[in-house]
C-alpha cells in the first residue's frame, strides 16, 4: 500500500517538474512579450480539443495540440493583419471554450470527466502521462535553447533584431509552436483553466528578484518546481483540488518575492 503511495506521489512529482522545465523558460517570454492573454486563449481553447478527442475517440494529447497551435497560429495571423489582438482573443479563446463545453454535453458520460481537463488532476497521472510529458517538455525547452538568443533580441527589440537579420515573424512562430506544445501537455496537470497561471505567476515572481534573462527563465523554473510541490503536498494534506492548489502555491512565492524586494 505505501509502496503504491510513493509510486503515484512519484509520479505526480515527476510530471510537474517535467511540466515546469517548459513553463519556466517559456513563462518569461508570455511576460517580457506580454503575451498572457495569448496564453489564456490557447489554454482555453484546449478544451475544444479535449472534446473532439474523446468524441472521435483519439489519443487527448494529439487533439489539443492540434486545437492549440490552430488557435494560436489563426491569432497570430489575425493580428498581423491589423486585428486588435485583444478582441481577436477573446472572440476566439471564448468561442472554441464554449463549443467545446457544448460539444462535450452531446458525448454521453462526458460530463463528469470533464472537470478534470478543466482543473487537471496532476495525482492520477500514469506512467505513458509521464512519458509524454517529459518528451514535450524537453522538446520545448530544447527548442527555446535553441532559439534563445534569437527570441531574446526580437523581444527587446523588432527594430534591432531585424538589422541584426533576425526574422521577428519566424520567432513568433517558435514561441507560438512551443506554447501549443506546453498547453498539450500540461493539460493532464492542472487544466484549461490554469494553465495560463503556471505560465505567468512563476515568471512574475521570478522577475522579483532575477537580474538577468537567464536568471529569470531559472528561477522561473525553479518557482515552478517549488509551486508543484507545495500544490501537491497540500493537497494531500489539506483534501484541497491539486491544479488549483499548485496555483495558489506558486501566488504565495509571488507575494513572499514581492514583499522581499520592496524591503531590500
Amino acid at each position: 500500500m505505501m509502496a503504491l503511495f510513493d509510486d503515484f506521489l512519484l509520479r505526480s512529482l515527476l510530471a510537474g517538474v517535467g511540466l515546469c522545465l517548459a513553463t519556466g523558460p517559456l513563462g518569461a517570454f508570455v511576460v517580457w512579450r506580454r503575451m498572457a492573454y495569448f496564453g489564456d486563449a490557447t489554454s482555453h481553447a484546449a478544451i475544444l480539443g479535449v472534446a473532439i478527442s474523446l468524441g472521435f475517440g483519439v489519443s487527448v494529447y494529439a487533439g489539443t495540440l492540434g486545437v492549440a497551435l490552430l488557435m494560436a497560429l489563426t491569432v497570430a495571423h489575425l493580428s498581423g493583419r491589423g486585428y486588435a489582438a485583444d478582441t481577436v482573443l477573446g472572440v476566439l479563446a471564448h468561442a472554441a471554450l464554449a463549443i467545446g463545453l457544448v460539444a462535450a454535453s452531446f458525448i454521453g458520460g462526458l460530463r463528469v470527466d470533464l472537470s478534470a481537463w478543466l482543473f487537471g488532476d496532476i495525482l492520477a497521472v500514469s506512467r505513458m502521462d509521464l512519458a509524454i510529458i517529459w518528451l514535450g517538455g524537453l522538446v520545448v525547452l530544447a527548442l527555446l535553447v535553441w532559439r534563445w538568443q534569437n527570441l531574446l533580441t526580437a523581444t527587446v527589440s523588432e527594430a534591432l533584431a531585424k538589422s541584426a537579420g533576425i526574422d521577428g515573424r519566424r520567432e513568433q512562430l517558435v514561441l507560438t509552436v512551443a506554447l501549443a506544445l506546453t498547453v498539450a501537455v500540461a493539460i493532464k496537470i492542472v487544466g484549461a483553466l490554469l494553465i495560463a497561471a503556471l505560465l505567468i505567476v512563476p515568471a512574475a515572481a521570478a522577475r522579483q528578484v532575477a537580474r538577468s534573462p537567464e536568471a529569470m527563465a531559472v528561477s522561473a523554473t525553479l518557482i515552478g518546481m517549488a509551486s508543484v510541490a507545495a500544490g501537491i503536498f497540500g493537497s494531500l494534506r489539506w483534501d484541497t483540488p491539486a491544479g488549483p492548489s499548485i496555483v495558489v502555491g506558486s501566488a504565495l512565492i509571488f507575494v513572499m518575492l514581492l514583499l522581499f524586494r520592496r524591503r531590500h
